[in-house]
């Protein structure tokens, strides 16, 4: 019963009506932007997260997060739970353990698993794989799993060429790629992870908190996990200017991830990654969840943007 009702949470949310309602923080403002037009996807809401030292005479390194509407305000988020970034992000700063940052929140929308199951791998699936696939159901047997082919080749579109260009030009930002980092959890961990490898010349980091490897529900006769990290080892960027963080618990959807994360660290090691630009951490008895993913979110965020 337990995992059911992890199940049905783990997709509940992506069918959440978009709130126009701005989050409320304890550190730092809120700069919220309403149905956030793209030629590429649905329009969606943006937050955009500035500390309380916000100056335009200064410049700020970017940390794109996915699940937007997650991170701030628990009051506004299907679960009541978030990842309390303004709280985390707004302590490293006054105690000046990371660089100059400000949070762009990407919303998603109810089309989150199309948006962020990478492309490429499911083309490499075979037709019987993917009609198995699109076949699939949320675990209340009512809802298509993707409801189609994925879309983030897409949705990356969106953030590069489109969100990322708007921040730039209406925030004092560092453009570059060593100021510029994508993160998320779970499926929006999967999309941080695609989004490096097919962009590392605008990403110069990912934090990939319980990835999704398995893609959907089980890992039995599931061909999704071996496509990614086939993937991921021929378009794995270059050690030398990007930089790593994977990590999953033990519980509920966690249990599945240590596997094939340990697949994923063979890649990293066999391609000249090592502890100063990669890490991967297991966080036992911690399960698929927003508190989990709050309590260490101190970790990728000093990895990422450290002094």
């Amino acid at each position: 019963m337990k995992h059911f009702i992890l199940m049905t949470a783990f997709f509940s949310f992506i069918g959440m009506r978009l709130y126009a309602q701005t989050a409320t923080v304890s550190s730092g403002t809120i700069q919220h932007f309403d149905y956030f037009s793209s030629i590429y996807v649905d329009s969606r809401n943006i937050d955009v997260w500035l500390p309380e030292d916000f100056s335009t005479e200064k410049k700020y390194a970017v940390l794109y997060m996915n699940d937007g509407q997650m991170l701030f305000d628990s009051s506004t988020s299907w679960n009541k739970q978030e990842w309390g970034v303004d709280e985390t992000v707004g302590r490293l700063l006054k105690e000046k353990k990371i660089i100059d940052c400000i949070v762009v929140a990407i919303w998603n929308t109810s089309k989150r698993n199309m948006e962020f199951f990478p492309r490429k791998p499911y083309n490499s699936l075979t037709q019987t794989q993917k009609d198995d696939l699109l076949a699939k159901t949320t675990s209340d047997k009512k809802t298509l799993f993707l409801m189609g082919a994925p879309v983030s080749d897409n949705y990356l579109k969106f953030i590069v060429q489109e969100l990322k260009p708007f921040i730039d030009s209406s925030f004092p930002t560092k453009t570059d790629p060593k100021n510029t980092f994508i993160a998320g959890s779970s499926m929006g961990g999967l999309i941080s992870l695609y989004a490096i490898c097919e962009y590392p010349h605008v990403f110069g980091g990912a934090a990939c908190l319980s990835t999704h490897w398995p893609g959907t529900f089980t890992v039995k006769n599931n061909p999704v996990p071996a496509e990614i990290l086939s993937y991921f080892k021929e378009n794995l960027p270059s050690p030398e200017n990007h930089k790593f963080y994977f990590d999953y618990g033990t519980e509920t959807l966690d249990a599945m991830y240590k596997p094939f994360q340990l697949q994923a660290d063979e890649i990293l090691k066999s391609k000249g990654y090592t502890p100063d630009n990669w890490i991967t951490r297991e966080f036992k008895g911690q399960d698929h969840s927003e508190k989990a993913w709050r309590k260490r979110l101190e970790i990728p965020v000093v990895f990422l943007l450290g002094k």
